[in-house]
């Protein structure tokens, strides 16, 4: 992903002249606008149109000739950006001839593009547009966006933006730049960021135009590196941005350790921004303490000393929390103890689809769904055995999988986790394709997620008639695991807005029978809209960064330090409660 772009050290080597009529160039691209700095009378000007960014939104000032002297002037709210430049010669490179499997690249359009703009923006971390801004934006002739479209399922998988500085504002030099580029972190199909910026170069191209920039943040070796095999080369310009709180961590210095995993770091970077202290206690198990006004609490990720031990013992033990819940009016499924060959051949016999899991574990470790025949149930205990000595057997309901999550007894996201998948390309065996896309799930998720090539991988491949040495036929989609969890290379699809009161009751009831304040509740559903479910576990320890864009960290954070909370919110959390 790059972040927005470039920033030059004169104007008449950057391409950005001054304006016809001396005119501020600015450029509103719907998440904030693009001010080419040479085309501003002064550096005051430049200030005082940069003191204008709107709420929520994140201007960038680039081509700056003298960044020290704009700074001077405005050093509490300016920062200059730790990004370096990169330029694309587009005379001197050629046209792309890289052929796109399983994917199109095409220009923005519709309602349904501008949903999933701003779902792939908000689960990357950036700036989102407003749905409704996108057909501006598409009318508007100095800007570009670009989707790359997964041909098998329609869906969005990646986007591009950029903007023609001749047509914005009549540059001489004839330049572009490139920014905004994003691909879903759940996208499967290789290849789609390199495919979107040679797309939009080939574009650049054809109207004549000289060069394209981008910009990408100093540290970022794995995105330098790309670039620069795609003929990037890099530039000595400077970029200028607001010091807001969406920017907060390009200009307030790195955590006093490093090593946070993206679960702790995602609550500690926002409690930072609203002014907590963080003390990180252990960076590698995830500990933080964080401080503010006297009063402290000790977390590991999202458990923290607000979940009393009662809690976590019955979440540990998953007979326990089903018998807890169960009382509450849950559904549950039926479930027996692993130990009675007997009794485990009546209840086979019974349900016909089994799950298997340790009676104590986390993270989908021993876990085996779909257990049909007595040979593949002795197969399941011994592999949960290895993680505990109890194991439970539970009847195998069909559906997706819903993890809710439970902040202070109130729904804060809801998303449905689909198990792993690969695609075919008609060359490669089902244990390549698994290897390539635990690869890119590991890169995606700071190593947190990989796909086991294991016993339940052989298992659930076999029910499809398939083994690893298999070559699916191009395109073809593989479901490599029964598990949907995330830590097994599972994907996770946000479906807060659209998941039924029913299923958000019953997550309530259950968070309020374990008395536990922060809680991950599993379900099986027909679908995140019907009132079908069936209670799976319940987890202490949630992942929040994995349900961006929803405020899992915001209400976390709310939680423990509700006085840092803006008035407006907390008013609001009084209204609702009342």
């Amino acid at each position: 992903m790059t972040s927005p772009i470039p920033v030059t050290e004169s104007a008449t080597e950057a391409g950005a002249s001054a304006a016809p009529q001396g005119r501020p160039a600015i450029v509103d691209c719907g998440w904030g606008r693009l001010l080419f700095g040479p085309t501003f009378a002064d550096p005051a000007a430049l200030v005082d149109a940069m003191r204008e960014e709107a709420p929520g939104r994140r201007d960038i000032a680039f081509y700056i000739s003298d960044p020290h002297v704009v700074l001077a002037g405005a050093p509490h709210e300016l920062f200059l950006d730790p990004s370096h430049t990169f330029r694309l010669d587009l005379g001197a490179t050629a046209a792309s001839d890289r052929e796109t499997h399983n994917f199109t690249i095409r220009p923005v359009t519709g309602s349904a593009d501008a949903e999933a703009l701003d779902r792939i923006y908000g689960a990357r971390g950036m700036v989102t547009i407003p749905p409704h801004e996108i057909d501006r934006l598409a009318d508007d002739p100095a800007v570009e966006i670009l989707v790359a479209e997964s041909t098998a399922t329609g869906a969005i998988l990646g986007t591009v933006m950029g903007v023609d500085h001749v047509r914005a504002f009549g540059d001489p030099e004839a330049g572009s730049s490139l920014w905004c580029l994003a691909v879903d972190p759940q996208a499967t199909l290789p290849g789609v960021g390199v495919a979107l910026v040679e797309a939009l170069a080939d574009l650049f191209r054809q109207r004549s135009t000289r060069f394209m920039d981008l910009s990408v943040i100093h540290d970022n070796a794995e995105a330098i590196a790309l670039y620069e095999k795609l003929g990037f080369e890099r530039v000595p310009y400077f970029t200028l941005k607001r010091k807001n709180s969406f920017n907060e961590k390009l200009f307030a210095g790195p955590l006093p350790e490093a090593g946070l995993n993206p679960y702790a770091r995602l609550i500690v970077d926002e409690a930072r921004r609203r002014g907590i202290d963080a003390e990180i206690t252990d960076a590698e198990g995830g500990f933080f303490r964080l401080s503010f006004g006297g009063r402290a609490v000790h977390c590991r990720e999202s458990l923290s000393e607000l979940t009393s031990a009662v809690a976590m013992s019955i979440c540990d033990d998953k007979a326990v929390t089903r018998r807890v819940v169960e009382k509450a009016g849950v559904v549950v499924p039926k479930q027996i103890e692993g130990d009675d060959p007997e009794r485990l051949e009546a209840f086979l016999a019974e349900h016909g689809a089994l799950v298997v899991k340790p009676a104590r574990g986390e993270q989908g470790r021993g876990i085996s769904v779909g257990v049909e025949t007595p040979e593949a149930l002795e197969a399941a205990i011994g592999m949960a055995k290895a993680v505990c000595d109890r194991v439970i057997v539970e009847s195998c309901a069909s559906g997706e999988d819903l993890r809710l999550i439970v902040i202070g007894y109130r729904l804060v996201a809801a998303a449905v986790r689909r198990p792993p998948r690969v695609f075919g390309d008609g060359n490669r065996t089902i244990r390549d394709l698994i290897e390539r896309q635990s690869r890119r799930r590991e890169a995606a998720t700071a190593g947190e997620s990989s796909i086991p090539v294991d016993g339940e991988t052989e298992r659930c491949l076999a029910r499809a008639g398939l083994s690893l040495d298999d070559v699916p036929d191009e395109g073809v989609e593989v479901v490599v695991r029964g598990t949907a969890n995330l830590h097994t290379g599972g994907t996770i699809h946000d479906v807060t807005d659209i998941v039924h009161p029913v299923l958000v009751d019953a997550a309530i009831k259950a968070a309020r029978a374990i008395q536990i304040p922060v809680v991950g509740i599993d379900f099986i559903i027909t679908a995140p809209d019907k009132p079908e479910y069936v209670f799976i576990e319940a987890n202490e320890r949630p992942g929040l960064a994995n349900h961006e864009p929803q405020p899992t960290a915001e209400r976390f954070v709310d939680l423990l330090f509700p006085q840092t909370m803006p008035a407006a919110a907390r008013l609001a959390g009084r209204a609702a409660r009342s």
